[in-house]
């Protein structure tokens, strides 16, 4: 009974999958595309059912109610107040979306019979950052003016007027290059990790048990396959936070420059 002849998935079989319906097409769904309408099916449930509950009277709020408004406080104290002030209010409904639907898409990872973060696959998180990029390059120029949002990206204050040539470049390509693909891949490549991770100890734990010699080790990659379980659900909500809390912080950047 060799350990080392334990064969391992490639990534290829972990993160792509054939189409359903559509084969062949710009359309193509697959389990992927599936996940993503799940995702956003399960939000607007969950926000629908909590605001009827909410409408009917429930003045102390129970179940998916409390949730909904728990996630809606959080959002709004947390990450709103905190980086663009009372005036990013109006954000809430906005941010408190985004985060709800990338800690959903995440949390499929650890459901038995789905068990695939959806951001584990590069097309939403970058869908994500490009629709954060085009709202915050906007917000700027709707409260800057086009010449004075630029302006603000690429001269930030108290640099010395001979160093701005170097310092211009490099602000205008982090703002409007690097900061979307940034955020792409944060999102993507932590969900990656911890997906590649938790099946890499489900396929030892499995290949332990089916081995009677080894069985006697199976409860080591079994209880770090339970841990690693537990701390990709930290990992679901933290990620669904930094994106979140990142959108703000450009929002909030954009629509205050620094003086």
């Amino acid at each position: 009974m060799n350990i080392l002849a334990l064969e391992f998935p490639p990534i290829g079989e972990l993160v792509e999958w054939e189409g359903l319906f559509l084969k062949g097409t710009p359309f193509e769904v697959n389990k992927v595309v599936l996940l993503m309408w799940a995702g956003v099916i399960i939000i607007a449930g969950l926000f629908l059912v909590a605001g009827r509950r909410a409408k009917s009277g429930n003045l102390v709020p129970a179940g998916v109610q409390h949730i909904a408004e728990s996630g809606i406080e959080f959002v709004q104290k947390d990450i709103i107040l905190q980086t663009i002030g009372k005036e990013g209010l109006g954000w809430a409904p906005f941010l408190t979306t985004m985060f709800f639907f990338i800690f959903v898409t995440n949390l499929f990872e650890v459901i038995p019979g789905i068990q695939f973060p959806v951001n584990a696959r590069m097309a939403l998180p970058i869908f994500l950052a490009i629709v954060v990029w085009f709202i915050y390059n906007i917000v700027g120029i709707k409260h800057q003016g086009l010449g004075g949002y630029i302006k603000s990206v690429v001269m930030p204050p108290g640099v010395p007027k001979g160093i701005l040539i170097l310092v211009a470049p490099i602000e205008f390509i982090s703002t409007f290059i690097v900061r979307p693909f940034s955020l792409a891949v944060r999102l993507f490549a932590n969900m990656l990790a911890g997906h590649l991770l938790l099946v890499t100890f489900a396929v030892l734990s499995a290949a332990l048990f089916s081995k009677t010699l080894l069985v006697v080790i199976l409860p080591l990659p079994f209880i770090m396959l339970i841990l690693l379980t537990g701390f990709e659900i930290l990992v679901a909500g933290l990620q669904a936070f930094i994106f979140t809390i990142l959108t703000a912080v450009y929002i909030g950047g954009a629509m205050h420059p620094e003086h």
